[in-house]
């Protein structure tokens, strides 16, 4: 209770200050430097450069991404249980920046081995370098639970988190071909191991900013322990939880398969083009169609991400999240039935596709936040950090479908890198930029519509938490 006497929450409390909200979203750019290469160029490097079968490559996705997976519960049970004088999840930001760092250069650097050899080394790397990434992204999804209390503040924060991390995205999406080229000169090999030194200079720089400013402030009650078969229980007999973290491995599942697929869509399908524009012929070579076409998505992803704000005064954000994702996998359908010189429908469609796509990521996270408020409110205990890393193996379960059935695919279309397709193989790249993908988009929004927690909804849930917490001072 206010000392004054009056009983009303404040729900404005606390607001964050710009410089915190910034620095936050500076966490999720650094992430992108690695995600967005992970989906869009990985499968490409492990075919084109590396020289690993498509299948084999799709199993090892399979594989190294399910014990990822796997670890994200656990991670995220070690930093709830974590009590240092600089809290419990921004250590880990700080800590493993320097290793992620170093283990991107090592999984993208071709050592001259035999097959077998190139498949163990392969296998390693990446799964260290997802290993370090799970240590650094589960606490930091973590702490935008307990740097406030307020959803609509998180939904805010989360908007912050979106465009730094779209930027993050932009900077693959239109850099990395071209630094490839550059750093290389024509030896690939060298250009993605340069490439990689690079944007693990710049994630460091990044993770440090997040770790300096940012603070905690929600936290569970000091007497309180939870047992992990407690959280445990509460995780799965948490309703919306559900909901979401189903929803999300559809969501991943599709954007996945979309993103790996472009670089072959452009190098074996689209190849060189002209585009009359302005009144000038200009070429497209492969690196700048397909550069400039993933920077046009996330631009729109971007703007989408931006509205999202607006989006969710108008509409609950169940209904924004399941519409957009809908409408984003019915654009891409369509592009099952461009042809090679059909470039600005190619970029048209593609910033429809990525313009819905916007609010479904920025969303995802809020919700995964109220799902926290939530299991708080029900069963009486947080575990803030279980809940996000129990949404980060839901995501990183759809990163790993996504790799792994684009690889397959491929293998069943009969793909051969770096040679002429068939008929049969090119078909297989059409459909995997288009209606494979999109099958897994339309599930996912159709299942977030029984999602059971709105926006009013949380409004009430709020005010008790807040109560509970002004009665027990």
């Amino acid at each position: 209770m206010n000392k004054s006497g009056d009983k009303r929450i404040n729900l404005e409390r606390p607001r964050l200050s710009f410089k915190e909200k910034a620095g936050f979203s500076l966490g999720d750019m650094a992430s992108n430097l690695y995600f967005q290469t992970f989906i869009l160029f990985l499968p490409i490097f492990y075919t084109d450069v590396f020289g690993i079968p498509a299948a084999a490559m799709g199993t090892m996705m399979l594989v190294t991404r399910i014990w990822d997976a796997v670890n994200d519960p656990v991670m995220g049970m070690i930093a709830d249980r974590t009590q240092t004088r600089w809290g419990k999840f921004r250590p880990y930001v700080l800590s493993f920046s320097i290793p992620l760092a170093v283990m991107g250069v090592l999984t993208f650097t071709t050592p001259d081995f035999g097959n077998t050899g190139k498949l163990v080394y392969a296998y390693a790397t990446y799964m260290l370098l997802m290993m370090i990434y799970t240590a650094i992204n589960v606490p930091y999804s973590a702490l935008m639970g307990v740097i406030t209390p307020n959803s609509m503040e998180r939904t805010e924060v989360s908007s912050f988190r979106f465009v730094a991390a779209f930027g993050g995205q932009v900077i693959v999406g239109a850099a990395t071909l071209g630094l490839v080229d550059y750093f290389g000169g024509g030896d690939e090999t060298l250009g993605w191991q340069l490439t990689m030194v690079v944007y693990g200079i710049l994630a460091v720089a990044l993770l440090f900013g997040t770790f300096y400013l940012t603070k905690e402030r929600v936290a569970p009650k000091k007497e309180k322990r939870n047992p992990v078969r407690h959280d445990l229980k509460d995780l799965f007999m948490n309703k919306p939880w559900l909901f979401i973290g189903i929803a999300t491995i559809f969501q991943l599942t599709y954007i996945v398969m979309r993103g790996s697929s472009t670089t072959y869509y452009f190098r074996y399908f689209v190849g060189d083009q002209q585009l009359a524009l302005l009144g000038l012929n200009v070429d497209l070579t492969y690196t700048l169609f397909t550069s400039s076409f993933i920077t046009a998505g996330t631009i729109a992803t971007l703007a989408g991400a931006i509205l999202t704000k607006k989006f969710n005064r108008l509409l609950d954000k169940k209904f924004v999240y399941s519409g957009f994702l809908i409408s984003s996998s019915f654009f891409s359908c369509i592009f099952i039935f461009l042809q090679p010189d059909n470039i600005m429908l190619m970029y048209t469609l593609n910033i429809f596709v990525s313009f819905f796509f916007g609010s479904v990521s920025v969303l995802q996270w809020a919700i995964y936040t109220d799902a926290a408020d939530f299991g708080e409110w029900k069963f009486g205990r947080r575990a803030t950090a279980l809940i996000m890393a129990a949404s980060l193996f839901a995501l990183k379960l759809g990163l790993t479908f996504g790799g792994a059935i684009t690889g397959w695919m491929l293998e069943f279309h009969n793909f051969v890198p770096l040679a002429e397709q068939s008929e049969d193989t090119i078909l297989g790249i059409r459909l995997l930029m288009s209606i494979y993908p999109a099958i897994f988009g339309f599930m996912g929004g159709a299942i977030m519509l029984y999602y059971p927690l709105r926006d009013v909804t949380m409004i009430k849930i709020e005010e008790e938490l807040l109560a509970r917490k002004e009665n027990e001072e």
